[in-house]
């Protein structure tokens, strides 16, 4: 079917895909030093522009030359963007339909985590939690100390203790289990993020920029909940807050479901 002007559907399709992906481009790049160097660019295409439109014949030539190499230097500029922008798009829900993902926490789990959260911050002991999810994390696992131990809020408080070796370093935790402590997380870059915000929070904005992992802060000095996501920190939250988060992610088995589980485990060891 043909629409007036000759526009076919099929082209409105096309324009709407582009239009969508470029809206996307923009959003993955909104708030990064990327944002910059891309207005750069685009300033760089249009002096390019103007030369041919005005026969300015050396600056085309120059002009022409750098274009040659540009897709490389593009590669190498947005190389963060890129890899953010195609992690984004591998933890997508099409892999958690075709069954590519990581096992997920229990209610009793997420329960540990919760009550040890709330005694840090009651007590001021500065934490820094990370949930892997789609994302693996094992570069991140090298730079602490193996520990392989089940979740326990008295694991959690003692090794976020200060004065303990590993009460600096963040705590990784895949699927039921503290996989590592005292673990280095990348610092966030941007700048949408308050400066008075102490190395911890930079951390955990750090890590939701280049995992979907969600990342849990408490702050040593005044005792915030706040939680990292997708590069976005949500401070000041309660304990029902970040219980109504993590449950949201983590939902337990269905009554039925947990039911099912049960019987067939007994008939199997029987």
């Amino acid at each position: 079917m043909t629409l007036p002007l000759g526009i076919q559907w099929i082209d409105l399709i096309d324009i709407a895909i582009v239009a969508f992906l470029l809206y996307q481009v923009f959003v993955w790049l909104k708030g990064t030093a990327g944002m910059q160097l891309l207005r750069g660019l685009l300033i760089i295409f249009v002096i390019y522009f103007a030369a041919q439109q005005l026969g300015l014949r050396t600056l085309n030539w120059l002009m022409e030359k750098f274009v040659t190499v540009m897709l490389i230097v593009i590669i190498i500029v947005f190389q963060p963007e890129l890899r953010r922008a195609l992690e984004r798009l591998g933890r997508g829900k099409l892999l958690s339909r075709i069954g590519l993902s990581f096992g997920t926490k229990t209610s009793a789990i997420v329960r540990q985590i919760i009550d040890a959260i709330e005694k840090c911050s009651q007590e001021k002991i500065g934490g820094l939690v990370v949930l892997e999810r789609n994302t693996g994390l094992n570069e991140f696992l090298e730079s602490g100390v193996p520990i392989d131990a089940a979740v326990s809020e008295e694991l959690l408080i003692t090794i976020f203790t200060k004065g303990t070796p590993l009460h600096d370093g963040a705590i990784i935790i895949q699927a039921d289990r503290i996989a590592a402590a005292g673990c280095l997380l990348p610092l966030s870059e941007s700048r949408l993020l308050d400066r008075r915000l102490g190395t911890r929070h930079r951390a955990a904005v750090g890590m939701s920029e280049q995992s979907d992992a969600l990342v849990i802060v408490v702050s040593e000095q005044t005792g915030t909940i706040s939680v990292a996501e997708n590069g976005y920190l949500n401070r000041f939250l309660t304990k029902e807050l970040l219980e109504e988060r993590l449950f949201e992610i983590y939902k337990p088995l269905p009554q039925k479901q947990r039911f099912f589980f049960g019987r067939r485990k007994k008939e199997k060891n029987a």
